[in-house]
């Protein structure tokens, strides 16, 4: 699935949008340059999750774990971007809390992919140019694709239609 969305704000829509899909032990890998948007739509999922917390880049710290809204799954919340091996993402121990949480890891392309049998990768790309000095501006292109058991078929059917529909003022 590939979609165009205006600006920072609609991808955190997006992200809510999402949060209505995701389940506990879902992994989701998001991939793109420095400023495409993995943050931002992170935040948009841990609003929707209705995490504690702000959602914010876990660059220094590696890892944050967000507590859960009752009768929702907590966010564990990964940057790979300085983790050099599958060991140093090993040492997070990760594995022994995916089944429980939704977990996303930005930067995780190559490497995260291990600690589920299925996983969703997101790829966010930002038109270049004008408006970049701006954080809010730019349009953002998304494409996300399935991996594994828990996405063969029509697992973000649902999403596709009622809860995009929901954003779709926001989509470019």
């Amino acid at each position: 699935m590939r979609l165009t969305l205006a600006d920072a704000s609609a991808t955190r829509e997006l992200g809510r949008a999402l949060a209505d899909v995701l389940a506990p032990g879902d992994l989701v890998i998001l991939v793109g340059d420095l400023g495409a948007g993995k943050t931002t739509l992170a935040q948009g999922i841990g609003a929707g999750l209705g995490v504690a917390g702000t959602v914010a880049s876990p660059t220094f710290i590696i890892a944050r774990a967000h507590r859960p809204a009752p009768g929702r799954p907590a966010l564990i919340h990964v940057d790979a971007y300085r983790l050099g091996s599958l060991a140093e993402l090993d040492d997070l121990d990760l594995d022994e809390s995916v089944e429980d949480a939704v977990t996303i890891v930005e930067w995780g392309a190559g490497i995260a992919e291990v600690l589920a049998e299925s996983h969703l990768v997101i790829t966010l790309e930002r038109e270049r140019g004008g408006g970049m000095d701006d954080p809010e501006a730019g349009v953002r292109t998304v494409t996300l694709e399935g991996h594994g058991p828990r996405w063969e078929g029509d697992a973000l059917s649902p999403w596709e239609g009622d809860a995009l529909g929901s954003i779709a003022p926001a989509l470019a």
